[in-house]
């Protein structure tokens, strides 16, 4: 049985493999450099929020969250990022890791989640709808991958209603 956890620094082997077949498949990220268990380390020593989906003793998915801007104004809203291991893909476990990622940025006081979502990643887009997240729109040749220009979808779930 899956269980979602706060991920920790024992993890970044594990979360890097994850992330470096994101790269590799290039339906999820702009990133083209394979990731090293230390480039994740940076993230705990950034006391960046991430949570870990583990069965079997094995994590086989992820969420995290990095800073969406500098300034103060923005330090509410996390850009968020969901990767399932290869094998394990289409069994719901980027779902627990959202939501696990998602009630830990309610913790720490986020009030609102976005990202930026490749038009041909329905799955991600998918997971994100059937979590309340809304489109916000698309950004036309956002960026290049391998020398192609590539849309994509704004996503954004806020955390509270409460703006007072």
């Amino acid at each position: 049985m899956p269980t979602i956890r706060s991920a920790s620094p024992q993890d970044a082997d594990a979360i890097a493999a994850i992330y470096n077949q994101g790269i590799e498949d290039r339906i999820a990220t702009f990133e083209t450099e394979c990731r090293s268990a230390d480039d994740i380390h940076a993230w705990f020593e950034a006391d960046r929020p991430c949570v870990a989906v583990e069965d079997d003793g094995m994590v086989l998915a992820f969420a995290s969250l990095s800073p969406y801007r500098q300034r103060d104004c923005y330090s509410g809203i996390g850009e968020f990022s969901v990767y399932v291991e290869r094998s394990a893909r289409g069994k719901g476990l980027g779902r627990l890791a959202m939501e696990g990622l998602i009630e830990e940025a309610r913790k720490r006081g986020y009030w609102k989640l976005l990202s930026r979502i490749f038009p041909e990643n329905t799955a991600s887009l998918s997971l994100c709808w059937a979590l309340g997240f809304r489109n916000v729109g698309t950004y036309r040749m956002h960026g290049k991958l391998d020398g192609i220009w590539r849309d994509t979808v704004i996503v954004e779930l806020l955390l509270s209603n409460d703006f007072d």
